[in-house]
């Protein structure tokens, strides 16, 4: 009863009772005692899950790696590793705290994963994207794509973004979101791959014989493939020249199609101008017309930027004018009777 009474608080004074924390203290202890065997059971089971999920991630990877699919093992490996450890973790919460159901715990990550969606859709989004692509495998490692306005070598398809290397040496990282949703141009899908240039020849050679020089120095060079014919067809007249366009096949390495479209430009100028057919340049000829008129100045008689007079005679040109009025002086008359 004395302890009970000292216990009340007194209105106006602090009370600090230090028997009350040790007693919280001690009862915490005995709680603590009472639950390790639960706390080191729930480690032991943990820590085995763990290893579990470790086992099963590295054993789905090799598995795949056998099958050249070590991309898409490591991701599926990683993701099975979590759902291991994350049940593990929901076991070993129910033993240190046995009250505790798996059940309620599932249905309270159901209702904050909304809020998880939400937060990390992006991420989630990328994740399922990579995932995607390394099933369908619509392109491989070491593949040379274009996406948007990044062209290069697929270096690594990782789980939130896809690693290429641009022709020039730089590292690029897309979303797998962006690969997914974009169109996405593989360069080295098929062992051949065309490629195109146009020539112009004069218009007073022969058109057979310049498609003939053409194709005979094209399929010359090294690189262009065998297996393919070359195509030289008449493309345009243009307003200089006759366009050809000479297309041919090539591996379809990006340094290989680089390599051989030079070599076939230096190729083909050396043969036409061996058999001196005209490559002609640009030619433009620029006519120069006076429109000035003898009524330039008065607007209710200048005609200049309209068609000619139906009846009547259209104004002069000016030039005319000024040369009557000097053939006028000569013969020693004014300018006001000329």
């Amino acid at each position: 009863m004395y302890f009970q009474a000292n216990q009340q608080d007194k209105t106006g004074e602090i009370d600090f009772n230090p028997s009350a924390i040790f007693e919280r203290l001690d009862s915490w202890l005995d709680g603590l005692v009472r639950l390790l065997p639960n706390i080191v059971v729930a480690i032991l089971l943990l820590v085995g899950f763990i290893f579990l999920g470790r086992f099963l991630s590295r054993f789905i990877h090799n598995r795949f790696k056998d099958k050249d699919r070590g991309n898409l093992g490591t991701v599926l490996g990683g993701f099975l590793k979590w759902v291991v450890i994350i049940t593990g973790g929901l076991l070993a919460a129910t033993v240190v705290v046995p009250s505790l159901k798996p059940g309620d715990l599932i249905a309270g990550l159901g209702v904050s994963s909304v809020a998880i969606g939400f937060a990390f859709k992006d991420i989630l989004q990328n994740w399922l994207a990579g995932l995607l692509i390394l099933l369908r495998q619509p392109f491989e490692i070491g593949d040379q794509i274009k996406v948007n306005d990044f062209e290069g070598t697929v270096k690594r398809i990782e789980t939130r973004a896809t690693i290429i290397k641009t022709y020039n040496g730089e590292r690029v990282v897309i979303p797998n979101s962006d690969i997914y949703t974009n169109a996405v141009r593989v360069k080295t899908a098929h062992d051949l791959r065309r490629s195109q240039y146009d020539i112009g020849v004069g218009y007073g050679d022969s058109i057979e014989e310049a498609q003939d020089v053409i194709r005979k120095a094209v399929e010359g060079v090294e690189g262009v493939s065998q297996e393919k014919n070359v195509d030289v067809l008449p493309w345009d007249l243009a307003a200089s020249w006759v366009t050809i366009r000479v297309r041919w096949w090539t591996d379809s390495s990006r340094a290989e199609v680089v390599k051989t479209k030079a070599k076939v430009i230096h190729q083909v100028k050396i043969a036409l101008d061996e058999a001196r057919i005209d490559m002609p340049y640009d030619t433009k000829v620029h006519l120069i017309h006076d429109q000035t008129e003898e009524t330039d100045g008065d607007r209710s008689k200048q005609r200049e930027g309209w068609p000619s007079e139906k009846e009547g005679d259209d104004p002069k040109p000016r030039w005319k004018k000024l040369k009557k009025t000097e053939k006028a002086s000569e013969n020693g008359v004014t300018s006001e009777a000329a």
